[in-house]
């Protein structure tokens, strides 16, 4: 078993997909713009697994989505080679961090990111 698609609530889906895309480097995986449906995936051909931009129109996502956000807590995570190269790759770009890269106690790097349509993600160093 293996996880084929999962999601993240947005505030607006085709801003989320430019974002992801264009700024994270993600790839597309499907586009139905006239549905309001963006799906993005890893540049990694072995991870075919998708992450559907969804619209955060039901009452409980938004309010999940705003709860979270407004507690700092991360959405999701992903997992990078070097947090630090990413983190200057992004600042570059014009991405806004939450925490700038920093060591936990265990040891593991991250690292915080705005998305601009409503999330916090992580960067985890793999």
């Amino acid at each position: 078993m293996r996880i084929k698609m999962t999601s993240i609530h947005v505030t607006d889906p085709a801003k989320a997909y430019e974002f992801y895309t264009q700024k994270l480097g993600f790839d597309t995986l499907m586009t139905m713009p006239e549905y309001n449906l963006y799906i993005v995936k890893s540049t990694d051909p072995s991870d075919q697994t998708g992450l559907l931009l969804e619209p955060s129109d039901h009452p409980l996502a938004k309010a999940y989505m705003e709860g979270l956000h407004e507690q700092g807590f991360s959405m999701i995570v992903f997992g990078v080679p070097n947090v630090q190269e990413e983190y200057e790759r992004l600042v570059s770009l014009g991405v806004v961090f939450k925490q700038e890269p920093q060591t936990g106690p265990d040891g593991s790097i991250s690292a915080v990111l705005d998305d601009t349509v409503g999330n916090f993600v992580q960067l985890h160093q793999d």
